[in-house]
């Protein structure tokens, strides 16, 4: 037992300890998009859920939407992964996971609940073997999305072998079996988690997912356009919230 503690302490320590070497950047310049649309096509392709293109880069109409974010992840200045977060909400409510389920999600929309989408989670095929935490470090982004916007739910589109490790570090259910989604040849499927329900459980077994104020602001609010965080609705417990007991 205590060896099983001693190597779960030193596992957390080397991912807070890659945070103090990680730039989370967003993409405002062309050259910083440009390379995230072609590390995107390098990392579908190396996985088979996209067919070869022409112009070996992946972009789509959410990349320019008013209610997305996409941030590149740079490791010691180098480029290793990235992750687009979008946000719906009542009034803004197109996002790839609405648009994929929408059947789903539409009805949580007009309840008033607020929806942290992040997608296009991608990591450079030749960095990831080399730094394990690297889906850590990534998806911590969503957690400090959620904390921003005061997400009432925050979602995951993943494929069914991918859905272990989202209910295991995220506290995610899954909603729906896989499914059909836009531009990808892999079917994916819905989880989703009660972000004001487990943030804190969450927060208990991977406490760098923890951010402050500063760096939230720092992330999502975009330069000369501030962004002001969406209030909290109060709202009846989701028929999602508890985890299920092999977590």
């Amino acid at each position: 037992m205590g060896s099983a503690l001693r190597s779960t302490n030193r596992s957390l320590e080397k991912k807070a300890d890659l945070l103090d070497r990680v730039d989370y950047r967003l993409a405002e310049t062309e050259a910083d998009k440009e390379a995230i649309y072609r590390l995107r096509y390098r990392a579908y392709l190396q996985e088979g859920a996209i067919e070869p293109r022409g112009d070996r880069r992946l972009i789509d109409r959410f990349d320019d939407a008013p209610n997305s974010w996409t941030f590149g992840i740079y490791i010691d200045g180098l480029l290793a992964s990235s992750l687009r977060i979008c946000v719906a909400s009542r009034d803004h409510p197109d996002t790839p996971a609405v648009d994929a389920f929408g059947d789903i999600l539409r009805p949580m929309l007009a309840e008033g609940k607020t929806i942290v989408d992040p997608n296009r989670f991608v990591a450079d095929p030749l960095r990831e073997t080399r730094i394990p935490e690297l889906p850590y470090v990534t998806l911590r982004l969503a957690f400090v999305a959620c904390a921003y916007f005061n997400a009432d739910i925050g979602t995951a589109t993943v494929r069914r072998e991918h859905q272990a490790f989202y209910r295991r570090v995220f506290m995610h259910v899954p909603l729906c079996p896989p499914r059909s989604y836009p531009t990808l040849t892999k079917p994916l499927g819905l989880m989703a988690v009660n972000f004001p329900e487990m943030r804190e459980k969450v927060f208990q077994r991977y406490p760098f997912f923890r951010s402050s104020f500063f760096e939230r602001r720092m992330l999502f609010e975009r330069h000369g356009e501030p962004t002001q965080p969406l209030a909290p609705v109060m709202l009846p417990e989701f028929p999602f919230a508890t985890v299920p007991a092999d977590l």
